[in-house]
């Protein structure tokens, strides 16, 4: 059950996300229309007219109980039976980093920092003292072996279809939050605490430009948490290639970052 008002789904686990959201306004739909057919019936019941001195008695009805008990059991079937489920999936399940895409993601006012491990896998070391806001905003180390094939870019994640991506989330300064709607992803980034987040991208950029008839289309990043002065200017990008071109242009980045090795500004 998927509604077409929400943005396309572009992730493996985007429909699930869709059912649980639905199913929930339904029952708000349901709760809101009882609530406002019980307020009329009350405004009638209890109309002047009929009840002209007040009843210290009251009306005596289990009435609301059996819905009170009813809304509580359709709350927990969607607590236990979707949602639960889902957190547990997204949280408990992660796959294998050797079998995925693992991407440090750094947030600050007002980017969002793109750190790939490079062809080793590995991510180098960074340092405080190593960090340039206009050449290095990592502080990445490039005297660390690990460090010298990292690949680094910022407002601009690039990824592959069809395969996991780990995406370890950080922040800089203050709480942001990644969200990406389409992918039906939406995480807080908190100073000092590392979060993985994990999705499977299934729709290109290319093949969702071409479903949408905008040719202009890209994924956005946007900042969903209010993170200062600059919140509305903190947009970043998704691009989801097919896994050739992505390969292809990641051996051209990993090539670009080994070629600049010596230049003094990592040292």
């Amino acid at each position: 059950m998927m509604s077409r008002w929400l943005p396309p789904i572009a992730s493996e686990h985007g429909a699930r996300i869709d059912n649980s959201l639905v199913w929930v306004h339904w029952l708000m739909a349901v709760l809101f229309v009882g609530w406002i057919g019980f307020f009329l019936y009350c405004l009638w019941r209890f109309r002047r007219s009929r009840s002209p001195v007040a009843s210290h008695a009251g009306t005596r009805s289990h009435a609301s109980s059996w819905l009170e008990g009813a809304v509580a059991v359709a709350e927990g079937v969607l607590l236990i039976g979707l949602a639960i489920p889902l957190w547990a999936d997204r949280v408990a399940e992660f796959p294998a980093e050797k079998d995925s895409v693992v991407v440090r993601l750094v947030a600050e006012q007002f980017a969002w920092n793109v750190h790939y491990p490079g062809a080793d896998g590995v991510f180098g070391r960074t340092a405080i003292d190593k960090i340039d806001l206009q050449s290095n905003p990592l502080g990445i180390d490039r005297a660390d072996p690990a460090a010298k094939d990292d690949v680094t870019t910022v407002n601009q994640l690039r990824l592959p279809v069809g395969k996991p991506v780990i995406v370890r989330l950080f922040a800089r300064d203050v709480i942001h939050s990644f969200n990406v709607p389409e992918m039906r992803i939406k995480q807080d980034a908190v100073p000092g605490i590392e979060i993985p987040v994990w999705w499977v991208p299934t729709v290109t950029t290319a093949q969702m430009r071409e479903r949408l008839g905008k040719p202009e289309f890209v994924y956005e990043i946007a900042c969903a948490q209010l993170c200062g002065i600059g919140h509305a200017r903190m947009r970043g990008f998704v691009t989801v290639d097919e896994p050739a071109a992505y390969q292809a242009w990641m051996d051209e980045q990993v090539a670009a970052s080994l070629a600049s090795e010596g230049d003094d500004i990592w040292q």
